[in-house]
């Protein structure tokens, strides 16, 4: 029989590793990358295509987090009175990537997207470079939220 916990805690981690992950090749590799491509247009197109695809993961990902960790939660520990700080401090700032996430999305995202359809890029800059200030923000949240998953039992 399979154990629930034992895939509770692996999608869970494999969640994290998508959106965390993710943001990281986005952030470090990706962006850096594309900046060569010329015309402006289409180094804003591509990153409209990337956006829409990597998003719809991190849909996922933030509803696979969510439902996991209360359920780890309530199986492990019973209750969230019954946590370590460790897992306080996950859940803490799981909620506040969250949010960015839903304003990245609702606003600068949004914009972006509706200014590189009609190409209009001085629009879609602008907003790119708040999209890029919320996924450094968000991506340093997350690195935490991994190093405190993963090793704040030892630690904290």
């Amino acid at each position: 029989m399979i154990n629930m916990i034992s895939v509770a805690v692996a999608v869970h981690v494999l969640s994290a590793v998508v959106w965390v992950g993710g943001m990281f090749f986005a952030y470090a590799i990706l962006r850096p990358s594309i900046g060569v491509l010329e015309p402006p247009l289409q180094r804003l197109k591509l990153w409209n295509r990337v956006f829409r695809r990597f998003f719809l993961w991190v849909w996922a990902a933030i509803v696979i987090l969510t439902a996991s960790g209360f359920y780890l939660i309530n199986a492990v520990y019973g209750e969230l009175a019954n946590v370590g700080v460790h897992i306080h401090l996950m859940y803490a700032i799981a909620s506040a990537m969250i949010i960015l996430f839903f304003a990245l999305y609702f606003g600068p995202f949004k914009t972006f997207s509706d200014a590189v359809n009609v190409e209009d890029g001085t629009t879609a800059i602008t907003s790119l470079a708040s999209i890029r200030r919320i996924v450094a923000v968000n991506l340093t949240l997350g690195l935490i939220t991994v190093a405190a998953g993963a090793s704040g039992r030892y630690w904290l």
